[in-house]
């Protein structure tokens, strides 16, 4: 094996990814896949799980499917049970399952309001719970992705409950970096850009792509492959030395101004 691929190798490693029947941490999970890590993915769907196993599987990685409500404790506490038991143990946690609604603000519901914040931040802190426990008594070296978003960091029109649920998990990811960083577990946060994905197709009108191309300026939405450097990054060796770091991957979004 040569330095590079010792380097960002995951020979070995077993990488929960939630959120990783979706279009990007799906793309996640086969980066991690070809990296030799064994993928778990975490979602509703067995079929959209089997479509991004087969890829896997046709990549020469390996993984399997774990269905589970990302918001519920009692779920994700199963989910670590029927890791550690299938695959013995667990060093990559991906935090990404997520939803997004574009309704104006005054016409947010309560209900609306929670669902989003269920899935985009509950669900990360209930996680970085269950997981966080089980590396730092077991004194394993973790590295925990949590997926952000610009509209965590820059305000963006439209989304108002998605940019707090996603700021929160900005706010969360540097908290437990400083928390846990003597004790082997790292937390970053891996920050995209526009990747069009099925949380916010619905988002995206033609106005609205005009008003991305035009602060983008690669001029161009981010492919879900795209996302594989940074991941590869933050769960190998590589970046041993980074915690509460925020990789931002965005074709040069958040470098624009006027």
């Amino acid at each position: 094996m040569s330095y590079i691929e010792n380097l960002f190798s995951l020979d070995g490693k077993t990488a929960v990814i939630i959120g990783g029947t979706g279009e990007l941490c799906g793309a996640m999970a086969l980066t991690m896949a070809q990296a030799g890590a064994e993928v778990v993915l975490v979602g509703r769907s067995e079929e959209k799980a089997n479509a991004k196993l087969a890829r896997i599987t046709e990549a020469g990685g390996q993984g399997y499917f774990a269905a589970a409500d990302v918001s519920s404790r009692d779920c994700i506490e199963q989910l670590l049970s029927t890791v550690v038991a299938k695959s013995g143990k667990c060093e990559i946690l991906v935090n990404g399952a997520g939803v997004n609604a574009a309704t104006p603000f005054l016409d947010v519901s309560e209900e609306e309001f929670d669902r989003i914040f269920a899935t985009n931040a509950k669900a990360v802190f209930i996680a970085c719970q269950i997981f966080g426990r089980y590396f730092l008594e077991n004194k394993i070296s973790a590295s925990i992705i949590n997926v952000g978003s610009m509209s965590g960091v820059i305000p963006l029109s439209r989304v108002f409950t998605y940019s707090m649920s996603k700021a929160a998990v900005h706010n969360i990811s540097k908290n437990l970096a400083r928390e846990w960083a003597t004790q082997g577990v790292r937390v970053n946060t891996l920050v995209p850009g526009f990747f069009p994905a099925d949380q916010n197709k619905k988002v995206l009108t033609p106005e609205r792509v005009g008003q991305i191309m035009g602060h983008t300026p690669m001029e161009r939405f981010g492919e879900a492959q795209e996302l594989g450097g940074a991941t590869l990054l933050l769960a190998s060796s590589a970046g041993s030395f980074m915690t509460g770091a925020e990789i931002v991957v965005d074709g040069g979004y958040a470098a624009m101004t006027i």
